[in-house]
């Protein structure tokens, strides 16, 4: 069998889900045949005819043969369900909140604060962030927001591509809380140019639209080294009564 670079396992670790690997084992497996095919060295080969042996249409097999096994993906962007949804996971409700089946729990302690999710800390803060809970899914929430103006001590909700989605109201909130990305993805990099207190990566459950929620903005913010060794930095974030 023709060997890859790839093929070393210096190159990568182990994949993450059975649909990376699925994915991988493809791209290998097509790259090996066309790689086999050309009959060059992989020098030649990567420098010469790849983007012309290895199509738009050969990638598209791999789509189709992952959804045609009946997998259907999750998404990060709402958009994608919607251009695509005989390939994603449904959307429900856009109007209303989601729960993560890993968000932490804890009753509701003496001073009325219940433990409700964990996420990465953008910026350590001088002080946690109070505010109440506005779930913001859909680019039409975004535009009536705009149009009527973000109510003051907004906390953002968003479980989408944040920094793109809200970006033209940004500024108006009082906190951001985000189900995906890191703290260097796009929205952790707005929220820390514009000193917003910000929370990504959350893991979060059982939070209401109009809830008042509490952010540990005063831990520590994660690091790059954390995420390289998967070392855990949660900021927490309590429901409060």
């Amino acid at each position: 069998m023709t060997q890859l670079p790839t093929d070393n396992g210096l190159w990568g670790g182990e994949p993450d889900s059975p649909l990376v690997a699925a994915v991988h084992l493809s791209v290998r497996d097509l790259v090996r045949r066309r790689f086999t095919e050309s009959g060059l060295d992989w020098d030649a080969f990567v420098a010469g005819p790849i983007d012309d042996v290895i199509t738009k249409d050969d990638l598209a097999a791999i789509d189709a043969a992952i959804l045609a096994s009946g997998h259907r993906y999750s998404f990060s962007a709402t958009i994608s369900a919607v251009e695509r949804p005989d390939a994603y996971q449904g959307l429900g409700a856009l109007e209303g909140g989601f729960d993560h089946p890993d968000a932490p729990s804890e009753p509701a302690d003496a001073d009325g604060k219940a433990l409700c999710g964990v996420g990465d800390n953008v910026v350590q803060g001088a002080a946690d962030v109070t505010g109440v809970a506005r779930y913001v899914r859909s680019a039409a929430q975004v535009i009536a927001l705009m149009e009527e103006g973000v109510p003051e001590g907004s906390i953002a909700i968003i479980d989408d591509s944040g920094g793109t989605l809200t970006a033209p109201i940004l500024e108006s909130f009082a906190g951001l809380v985000c189900a995906g990305g890191t703290v260097r993805s796009h929205l952790g990099i707005l929220a820390r140019e514009y000193g917003i207190p910000c929370l990504m990566n959350v893991r979060l459950s059982g939070v209401a639209e109009g809830d008042r929620v509490l952010l540990e903005t005063t831990a520590a913010a994660r690091t790059a080294d954390s995420y390289l060794t998967d070392t855990e930095m949660p900021a927490r974030i309590w429901k409060l009564s």
